[in-house]
């Protein structure tokens, strides 16, 4: 089977293990990952964020590597056609890039042609900008999402921080502590299947 083209979409200061475990996890079974951010070219490069859960009543932000946009945003914007998943990846950057009419109009491409819809953490605010990516749902995300999953009309699982969910498909999780569970899942529904010897 040939590799499948996955477009990420990241701001900045989205979450920095959900930008490179995803990616170098995808990359490794040979689906190509391309990272893209308005406004960003191929070369640029953005910010991340680690959140953690410290004790305190929510998580704490730190700052994470620098993480390279590989794809130019207007490029993959006009070749849509050519990717077979989208993925939104959580941290601070889904928050504000969800309002980028151009990250919306990404969404609603994938959304009505049926192809996977991957959504970890806060990416779940960007599916809940278009109307009608997650109604009728069951959709994993930060406890701090439900509202929005609810009122979008989704149906949120509280999921455990180590487990995905596949509905139809749509793949989803509730942050970076679910990676393994999550990339997994992901591969389920792009067809791959690893083997071992």
């Amino acid at each position: 089977m040939a590799g499948k083209k996955i477009l990420m979409l990241t701001g900045e200061f989205t979450e920095e293990y959900e930008i490179f475990v995803y990616q170098q996890g995808m990359q490794a079974v040979g689906h190509t990952v391309h990272v893209v951010c308005p406004d960003k070219n191929a070369g640029d490069r953005i910010k991340t964020s680690l959140h953690d859960f410290e004790g305190d009543q929510t998580y704490t932000e730190k700052m994470g590597h620098y993480a390279d946009i590989n794809k130019t945003f207007s490029e993959a914007l006009a070749q849509l056609d050519q990717y077979d998943a989208v993925y939104c990846a959580g941290g601070r950057g889904p928050e504000y890039i969800r309002t980028d009419k151009r990250i919306q109009a990404m969404v609603k491409h994938f959304h009505d042609a049926k192809k996977p819809i991957f959504t970890i953490c806060h990416g779940v605010q960007i599916l809940i900008a278009v109307d009608g990516v997650v109604r009728g749902k069951r959709v994993g995300a930060l406890a701090a999402c439900e509202p929005e999953v609810t009122l979008a009309g989704g149906t949120y699982v509280d999921l455990s921080p180590t487990d995905s969910l596949i509905d139809g498909n749509m793949v989803s999780a509730k942050g970076w502590t679910a990676l393994a569970a999550f990339m997994r899942d992901c591969l389920k529904v792009l067809g791959t299947e690893i083997r071992h010897a």
